[in-house]
């Protein structure tokens, strides 16, 4: 394979692992981004078996398990108490299947810390990148106060869905949501391996995702979240606080405890989402993956897991091409029919959970969750809910990785760490 010298937009976890996958193909990576630090964006998140599956292959896959909390299944219950979502794992056939709830800051360290530990990666902060030019050369990233980079023969879009590179309008979604990151207590009401939901029609939406650690000696947390209208935004931060969690309670009163530890404004971050598809996400010398190329609302849990298929998908066709151009076609292509399958899926599923309908909730909860309880509906819903709905692995010449295997070595890890005299 030729040594490329590559440049990748977006130090999240679409360019991080890329930036592991290529420099240990050999090749020179350059990550720019915008932050002075870079860190992560955002509160918890899902990693299912496709994300995992990818992790695994960048010796990665213990450490989040460890960092993480097993999550067996997803649970929503409707106003009244009826159960009109229940996807387990078990459904799915693999054995020993979970997924990981984890916050986006330990996702984050783990892809960090092994990017500084990998020959061939260096890391731009404070490079807020603003488009590219491209010549015989290769291709040039401009910024916004520094003179453009040296040619580069590959640059990679790992920016996100604000992406500089799609001047299309980036679709934003109605709904957004808060979200906080809180500790966990003895005695909090919650099951510690499920994500909870619970609804009001499709108008309000509470959830709890347990995401395990961020450090060794810190307590476990749970990512909290509520479903808000973007619209509704500026007069909920005129709401007195505990009108709002008065609410929140109101629809899911075990959640007072929770709420008591929410004191400021602050310890909430409102997050916006938008629905598009780069309509081409490979050019010249160029390619988008993650939420550069393709985004959606967060109902699936899929963003982060899309993105990992997507970077090893590209460190796949740059092995496996014989020209550039080539590389980045079998790329994208290994990863067309999966990125449109969900991009239709996730829009079709948000408005049952997300939108003013009346309708469409009474739909959900009288026939689809009816439905989704008999065979076979009961194992297509899991593999929708866990990314593996249209089998997305094999082609990419990934597998399952051994669930088993993996909870056992975390738990060992987790004892002997727990031994060590504490200081």
């Amino acid at each position: 394979m030729d040594r490329l010298s590559v440049a990748i937009i977006g130090c999240g976890p679409a360019g991080l692992a890329a930036g592991l996958l290529l420099a240990r193909q050999g090749h020179e990576v350059a990550i720019f981004d915008q932050f002075a630090s870079p860190g992560p964006v955002g509160s918890g998140l899902m990693i299912q078996p496709t994300g995992l599956a990818v992790l695994d292959q960048l010796g990665l896959a213990e450490e989040v398990v460890r960092r993480g909390a097993r999550i067996d299944a997803l649970q929503g219950i409707e106003e009244h108490g009826r159960c009109v979502l229940d996807a387990p794992y078990a459904a799915l056939g693999l054995q020993g299947a979970f997924g990981i709830g984890i916050h986006r800051a330990s996702l984050f360290d783990a892809l960090h810390a092994a990017a500084l530990r990998q020959s061939g990666i260096t890391i731009h902060a404070g490079h807020a990148v603003t488009g590219s030019t491209c010549d015989a050369s290769g291709r040039r990233l401009t910024f916004a106060d520094r003179e453009p980079s040296a040619s580069f023969d590959l640059v990679i879009d790992a920016s996100g869905w604000r992406t500089h590179f799609d001047p299309a309008p980036k679709g934003i979604l109605p709904f957004g949501a808060l979200w906080a990151s809180l500790p966990v207590e003895p005695g909090d009401p919650f099951a510690g391996n499920l994500l909870e939901q619970r609804y009001r029609r499709a108008a309000q939406m509470a959830g709890v995702l347990p995401i395990g650690t961020r450090t060794e000696v810190s307590m476990p947390e749970v990512a909290f979240f509520w479903s808000l209208k973007v619209e509704d935004h500026a007069a909920w931060c005129d709401t007195p606080l505990e009108e709002w969690k008065a609410e929140v309670s109101r629809l899911w009163p075990d959640l007072e405890g929770l709420l008591a530890r929410i004191t400021t404004r602050e310890q909430l971050t409102f997050a916006r989402y938008a629905h598009r598809t780069h309509p081409g996400p490979v050019g010249e010398r160029m390619i988008a993956i993650g939420d550069a190329w393709h985004s959606a609302s967060p109902q699936l849990g899929q963003g982060a897991n899309m993105a990992l298929l997507d970077a090893w998908s590209l460190a796949r066709g740059l092995a496996e091409g014989r020209t550039l151009a080539e590389k980045l076609r079998l790329a994208a292509g290994w990863r067309r029919d999966h990125v449109w399958l969900y991009q239709w899926v996730t829009r079709l599923f948000t408005p049952l959970y997300q939108s003013e309908s009346r309708y469409l909730p009474a739909i959900r909860d009288r026939a689809l969750a009816p439905l989704s309880r008999r065979w076979p509906a009961k194992g297509i819903q899991a593999r929708l809910m866990s990314g593996l709905f249209g089998f997305p692995l094999a082609p990419l010449g990934l597998a399952a990785p051994d669930y088993e295997g993996l909870a056992a070595s975390a738990s060992r890890i987790s004892l002997a760490a727990s031994a060590l005299p504490q200081s």
